[in-house]
């Protein structure tokens, strides 16, 4: 287990709650997390603490895909590279086998 009592204490990244405004903007606002479903009341917890609006907590996302998680079918996501920014709309080319 990752630090069970660490998960409940940790402070978020600074900036971490500009996620509040894409929500009021009307975004759909999803975390993915690795940890397993048993730390969902500890996670869900951790976040309404630390002030975060959001729609939906997924558990028990693989440490690794075969695709990254914004080219899964009928996802995008955003993913956190040191800053939280504005969104931006971004098209993306993807090949794919013919059917």
């Amino acid at each position: 287990m990752e630090g069970t009592e660490r998960m409940k204490t940790v402070a978020p990244y600074p900036d971490a709650c500009e996620l509040n405004k894409w929500y009021e903007e009307g975004h759909l606002i999803y975390f993915f997390t690795s940890r397993t479903e048993d730390l969902r009341d500890i996670t869900d917890q951790w976040l309404k603490k630390c002030g975060f609006r959001y729609h939906g907590l997924s558990h028990g996302k693989t440490r690794r895909r075969k695709l990254p998680l914004d080219r899964q079918p009928h996802r995008k996501a955003t993913r956190y590279m040191g800053k939280f920014t504005a969104l931006v709309k971004s098209t993306q080319e993807t090949d794919v086998f013919e059917d």
